[in-house]
């Protein structure tokens, strides 16, 4: 975009001072993001909206206006919080909205940029699994008592593994790639886990999960730490809905214990890093006690299995597709992602009594 359009489009919001700078900035592949700097010194970020993806843009807006606004007023009666610094800031348009729409269709929207903070792509350290599991179990903490009929499902089913496993099964029967000949071994392991996968989403039916809002996206870079490496702001608010808090532990898990990326073609560098699923534990169940159920502690292992598992299924649904949905390297990517997390899938159940031991551990220590 030229300077000229994307002042035209800042100028619609109630920002201080007049535009100097606008670059791109991150890494994320759905939004497009610009950080933008002002003559007046105030730093903010706007944003063009993916709307192919979230294609509820009002909906989507108004979610985080009633989380952000939640969580800012949660803040503001602790001692010692900064909601302006622990909490993404909306900046309204001149005319009162959150976002506003240029002549080509697109939707845009500005935060103030949160000055003095990083985020690291992966968990590295001890310290930082622990930040990592405190600051989405903070999140989850501060947002249990929001209303969740406040919230609508911006990606419906997006954790559904019923849903998933239905978009697999059209696959298998189209066919469309003509690959199935390949996979004979990867769908004999999806369908010997089909129904212990189904868990979460039966408990939560019957009641006994219950529904909380949660992030749907806790990967380590969706958290800002500040300059002393302490967990600070949970960025990344698109995803925010109704769900049970063991697909947040599991996605989160899913990244940080994987010693290889989760493509990994060499499975037998595929190994568990238990020290850092531990500090995760023990930064996440610090914040979650005193709101989360029996159930739901228990629950947590069967998140840590379900992720993995829900990856296999939607990388073996793409490859079948013929690779439509994720971006690939080569034509055999997705297989490839399908074999790792398959892998990563059998270390975790190996090592399933060790980690939910852990887990029930920790939680019973922070209960006493």
């Amino acid at each position: 975009m030229t300077d000229t359009a994307i002042e035209d489009i800042v100028s619609k919001f109630h920002i201080q001072g007049t535009v100097i700078t606008a670059r791109p900035f991150g890494s994320g592949h759905i939004n497009d993001t610009y950080r933008i700097i002002t003559n007046t010194g105030n730093n903010y970020l706007l944003q063009k909206i993916n709307h192919f993806v979230f294609r509820d843009v009002p909906g989507l807006m108004n979610n985080l206006v009633n989380v952000t606004r939640h969580l800012k007023e949660k803040l503001k009666a602790i001692p010692g919080s900064d909601p302006e610094k622990e909490v993404l800031t909306l900046v309204e348009t001149n005319n009162n909205k959150y976002y506003t729409e240029d002549a080509a269709g697109n939707y845009w929207r500005v935060f103030i940029f949160l000055n003095n903070t990083k985020s690291y792509d992966q968990v590295l350290t001890e310290r930082q699994a622990f930040e990592g599991g405190k600051a989405f179990g903070r999140f989850q903490a501060l947002l249990a008592d929001l209303d969740t009929k406040l919230i609508i499902d911006t990606i419906p089913n997006f954790h559904n593994i019923e849903f998933r496993l239905t978009n697999l099964d059209k696959a298998i029967t189209t066919d469309s790639a003509q690959r199935l000949n390949k996979v004979s071994a990867e769908i004999e392991f999806i369908n010997l886990h089909r129904a212990e996968m189904n868990t979460v989403l039966q408990l939560g039916r019957a009641g006994i999960l219950p529904e909380r809002i949660i992030h749907y996206d806790t990967k380590f870079n969706n958290v800002l730490l500040d300059e002393h490496d302490h967990a600070q702001c949970v960025i990344d608010l698109d995803t925010v809905m109704p769900g049970y808090v063991a697909y947040d532990f599991g996605d989160a898990i899913r990244t940080i214990i994987n010693s290889a990326p989760e493509d990994e073609p060499e499975l037998d560098l595929i190994k568990l890093n238990i020290p850092l699923f531990t500090a995760y534990t023990k930064g996440y169940l610090k914040q979650t006690t005193n709101f989360l159920t029996e159930a739901e502690v228990n629950s947590l292992i069967k998140g840590v299995l379900l992720l993995p598992y829900m990856q296999v299924v939607r990388f073996l649904t793409d490859y079948l597709n013929g690779d439509i949905y994720y971006k690939i390297h080569s034509p055999w990517h997705n297989l490839q992602r399908t074999k790792a997390q398959i892998q990563l899938f059998k270390k975790l159940a190996e090592a399933r009594e060790t980690l939910n031991n852990i887990i029930l551990k920790t939680w019973q220590h922070e209960i006493q």
